[in-house]
């Protein structure tokens, strides 16, 4: 009786995943070109705490923020110190959670410590640019990013999309904004990915 509660969680996952696999292959059809928005024209989400950066992308305003992950007791979560989530907006702004195929292949990140509570942070999708996680003279958690060859505290990424696939979107830049620390101006580079 056991091994058949175990066969049948072990088809069930197969199912799913099987299921889950057809769905992503019919997304990877080449993308409509759209009428590209002003990066300016997204909306912002609201500052919260926790809330280290986001990033918004073609075709549509749905934005993935990035906070710390924190457990019950509010210590970060030092094997996994940041937690994706969407902000749908055209679905009425409400937050989702970042399926198992868009954090392993899309807007998930990799963490790695390298000590004194500081974590350097990639992306899985374009690992070139690394992130760090760190406290400020404060105690306080940013994100950090060169831009322009400036370490900042990175706000936002918006990726320009235009047309490509699913699995292979034709990405015509990454921007980066972030906020100078020494100065408190905003500061934006584009990055043409290779």
């Amino acid at each position: 009786m056991k091994n058949a509660g175990i066969l049948f969680l072990v088809v069930t996952f197969w199912l799913v995943l099987l299921n889950g696999t057809r769905a992503i292959a019919q997304k990877d059809e080449p993308r409509p070109r759209t009428p590209l928005m002003s990066p300016e024209a997204f909306p912002v989400p609201k500052k919260t705490p926790g809330l280290m950066f986001y990033i918004q992308r073609d075709p549509n305003t749905n934005t993935i923020c990035y906070e710390l992950n924190l457990d019950k007791g509010g210590k970060l979560e030092k094997n996994n110190p940041i937690h994706g989530y969407w902000i749908r907006y055209p679905e009425g702004g409400h937050r989702k959670d970042l399926n198992f195929i868009q954090r392993k292949f899309a807007y998930g990140i990799n963490s790695k410590s390298i000590g004194n509570d500081a974590y350097e942070l990639r992306s899985v999708a374009y690992n070139k640019i690394p992130l760090y996680l760190r406290k400020d003279s404060d105690n306080q958690y940013h994100v950090y990013v060169d831009i322009d060859k400036k370490e900042c505290i990175l706000n936002r990424i918006f990726i320009r999309i235009d047309g490509g696939t699913f699995w292979h979107p034709n990405v015509l830049y990454i921007e980066l904004r972030g906020t100078n620390p020494d100065t408190g101006k905003t500061v934006t580079q584009r990055i043409k990915p290779s």
